[in-house]
C-alpha cells in the first residue's frame, strides 16, 4: 500500500507499506478486518501473520481476516538503517560514570542520527506513531472497513490509543494488550520503569523460594544476585561457554528481565548459576537465552550481506518520546533514583535503553508526550498483567484513568508480558469484546495460572511476543 512518506505533504515523495492478510476460515461468518500490530517498535505485523497462525483462537480466525502490517520505517516498509560499523561503535555501557561519559553518548547519537538520516531518506523524520496512525486509517479504508477492528500489543498499543484520540467515530472496537503510557515525562518514565522491572524481580525470587525447580533454592538468592553484579562491574563476568563475551552490569541485568517476559524463571535460575561457575555448561544453556545470542549472530551476517547497513528501530521511540538529560549530574541523579526503587535491578533495561538511545534528540519531536484526550468513540478494552516486567500495570491504570468513561481495563493477576494468551480467562474477554463488543464487568480480574516452568496449554509462544529491549551496537 502507497502512502505519503511525510503526512503533511501528500504530494510528496511516498512509501510503500508491507501488508499481509490471512482471510477469515469461514467467509459467511465474516465480520470484515482485524488490523494487527505485535509492537516493538520493530515487529513486523507481516510476519506476525504469517508465522503466528496459532495465536489468535478459532473463533476470531474463523470470523475475521487477520491483516498486519510493517510500520513505516520497519522491516520491509522502507525501514531505517544507519552503517553496521557506526551502529558497532556505539558505547557499551549505559551506566554513565562522569560528564566525559555523556558527552561521549551525545556525540554517538549525534553522529548516528545523521548518518541514518542520509541512509534512510525522506522517511528518517516521519516514523512518529501520529503517522503510523494515518497509515492505519489508510490501510482501514482500503480493506473496505468502515470502522476500524483493530489488536495491538505492547507498542502496538500506542498506535491504538492514539488511533482512539485522532479517529474516534471511525473506532469498532480496540483491544489493547500490555499498554505503553505516553503521558510520562523522563523522570517518571525511569521510575515506574523500574518499578515494574523490580516488581517481576520479586516474583521470581518468591517463585524461587518456594517451588523446588528452580537451582537457586535454598540460598540467599539476593545475595548471590548481588555478588554477580559486583563481578560483572569488575568486568570479571562472561557469557557460559563464550570467554571472549564479557558481560556488563547491564548485560546481566537484561536477563531476569528478559525471561519475566514469560516468565522463564527456572531457565533464569540455571543460567545464573552457569555464569557463576563460569564454566562450559554440561548441558545446552535455555533455548530463551540462546536464541538472543544467534540473532545477534544472524544480524551481523545479514548486515555484511546487505550493504553493511543495520536496521535501527529505536528512531520511531525518538519521535514519540522527548526524554530529554541536561548534563552527568541530572543523568546520576536519575539513575539514583531508580536504584531506590530497583534495589535489585537497579534500572529498567527498556526505559533505560529508550532514554539512551534518544539522548540529545533535539526537542521539536513530531509526536511528543501528552495525556490521551479521547472522546466519542465506542469503548476500549486494556488489558495488562499484574507483573509485566516491560509495561507495568501502572502504566495501563494511567492510560485507562485517561482515556475515562470509554476504556475498561482487564488485569491478568500473573506474570509476563502480553495477556491474550495467558488463560481461557483473558482470551475468552477479548475475543467477547473483538467479536460481539461486549465488555468485562467492571473492574475484572482474570486469576493467575500458576507458573508450573512450562508454558500453560494457552501459552503458545516459544519465546517473547515483543521484541526484547536493546542498545545500538
Amino acid at each position: 500500500m502507497t502512502v505519503p512518506a511525510d503526512w503533511a505533504k501528500p504530494g510528496g515523495p511516498t512509501i510503500d507499506l508491507a501488508v499481509a492478510r490471512r482471510k477469515a476460515a469461514d467467509p459467511t461468518a465474516g465480520m470484515g478486518s482485524l488490523i494487527i500490530n505485535p509492537g516493538g517498535p520493530g515487529e513486523s505485523g507481516v510476519d506476525f501473520t504469517l508465522r503466528r497462525r496459532d495465536y489468535f483462537s478459532e473463533e476470531i480466525t474463523r470470523r475475521f481476516d487477520i491483516v498486519g502490517f510493517d510500520p513505516r520505517g520497519v522491516a520491509r516498509s522502507n525501514p531505517v538503517v544507519c552503517s553496521a560499523e557506526l551502529m558497532r561503535q556505539a558505547p557499551a555501557d549505559p551506566f554513565l560514570r562522569s560528564q566525559t561519559d555523556f558527552d561521549r553518548w551525545l556525540d554517538y547519537n549525534d553522529r548516528l542520527r545523521a548518518d541514518c538520516r542520509a541512509r534512510t531518506g525522506p522517511l528518517f523524520d516521519h516514523v512518529d506513531t501520529l503517522s503510523v496512525v494515518k497509515d492505519v486509517d489508510a490501510l482501514r479504508a482500503a480493506v473496505g472497513d468502515r470502522r476500524l477492528t483493530y489488536y495491538g500489543l505492547s507498542y502496538g498499543t500506542l498506535i491504538g490509543q492514539l488511533y482512539a484520540e485522532r479517529f474516534p467515530r471511525r473506532v469498532r472496537a480496540l483491544a489493547l494488550d500490555s499498554n505503553v503510557d505516553h503521558s510520562l515525562r523522563t523522570t517518571a518514565f525511569l521510575d515506574t520503569g523500574a518499578a515494574a522491572a523490580q516488581d517481576s524481580f520479586e516474583e521470581f525470587a518468591a517463585w524461587c523460594e518456594r517451588d523446588s525447580s528452580c537451582a537457586l533454592q535454598g540460598g540467599d538468592l539476593r545475595a548471590f544476585w548481588a555478588k554477580l553484579l559486583a563481578r560483572a562491574e569488575r568486568g570479571e563476568l562472561h557469557y557460559p561457554g563464550e570467554p571472549t563475551l564479557i558481560l556488563t552490569q547491564f548485560d546481566l541485568i537484561r536477563l531476569p528481565f528478559q525471561a519475566s517476559y514469560g516468565p522463564y524463571w527456572r531457565e533464569l535460575a540455571e543460567m545464573m548459576v552457569a555464569i557463576s561457575s563460569g564454566a562450559t555448561p554440561s548441558k545446552a544453556l535455555p533455548e530463551i537465552f540462546t536464541r538472543r545470542l544467534t540473532q545477534r549472530q544472524e544480524e551481523r551476517h545479514r548486515a555484511t550481506q546487505a550493504e553493511d547497513l543495520i536496521a535501527n528501530p529505536m528512531r520511531i521511540v525518538c519521535q514519540d518520546f522527548h526524554l530529554p538529560i541536561r548534563d552527568y549530574r541530572e543523568f546520576a541523579a536519575l539513575l539514583r533514583r531508580s536504584q531506590r526503587i530497583a534495589p535489585d535491578m537497579r534500572v529498567s533495561p527498556l526505559t533505560l535503553s529508550f532514554t539512551m538511545a534518544c539522548l540529545g534528540e533535539p526537542a521539536a519531536i513530531p509526536n511528543p508526550q501528552h495525556r490521551l484526550q479521547v472522546d466519542g468513540t465506542p469503548a476500549l478494552l486494556l488489558g495488562n498483567a499484574r507483573h509485566d516486567p516491560a509495561t507495568g500495570h501502572a502504566w495501563a491504570v494511567n492510560a485507562a484513568d485517561q482515556i475515562g468513561g470509554e476504556a475498561r481495563l482487564l488485569t491478568y493477576e500473573g506474570w509476563g508480558h502480553s495477556v491474550y494468551n495467558r488463560s481461557e480467562c483473558t482470551r475468552g474477554a477479548i475475543d467477547r469484546y473483538l467479536i460481539e463488543r461486549t465488555l468485562p464487568a467492571p473492574g475484572m480480574h482474570c486469576p493467575a495460572v500458576p507458573y508450573t516452568g512450562t508454558p500453560t496449554s494457552a501459552q503458545t509462544w516459544p519465546t517473547p511476543i515483543a521484541p526484547l529491549p536493546d542498545l545500538p551496537g
